[in-house]
């Protein structure tokens, strides 16, 4: 990835985050999923009374990707950047690290906060070791990971 489309892709996510919905944990996380074909789709965590229906920015972001993309190939996530405030910020939890492997088995994470600083840049399979995907189903859709 080129340094410019990282820093395009943190400024999206920092920009998502701005819209989160965290009445109840005020933890704002904001995502940016930079796809195989070079389009860029942002999400925002939206948090619910109920709190098991709470939905992850990265999850939001790729749910965007998957709306937006009629072209099942132009659904290969190539990147994903994760923005938060402060100097802990978060990798993308399990869940999160699951739906991205469904869509981007090789993609790159960058871990940054909301003044641009990244923290860690790290890989998928880093995160998510000997994961689970559609080729072991046999899925029609095994290439949708890349």
């Amino acid at each position: 990835m080129q340094p410019e489309q990282e820093r395009e892709l943190i400024a999206v996510a920092t920009e998502a985050r701005t819209r989160a919905y965290v009445p109840y944990s005020h933890y704002a996380v904001g995502a940016a999923i930079l796809t195989a074909d070079g389009q860029i789709h942002g999400g925002c965590n939206i948090e619910n009374a109920s709190y098991g229906l709470t939905s992850c920015a990265e999850r939001n972001a790729i749910f965007a990707l998957v709306g937006a993309a009629a072209d099942p190939n132009a659904r290969r996530i190539q990147a994903v950047a994760v923005v938060t405030a402060g100097d802990d910020p978060a990798t993308p939890c399990g869940a999160c690290r699951q739906v991205i492997r469904e869509f981007g088995k090789d993609a790159a994470i960058i871990i940054a906060n909301t003044d641009g600083k990244v923290f860690l840049r790290t890989t998928l399979e880093a995160l998510l070791p000997h994961s689970f995907g559609p080729e072991q189903l046999g899925s029609p859709n095994d290439n949708a990971g890349g």
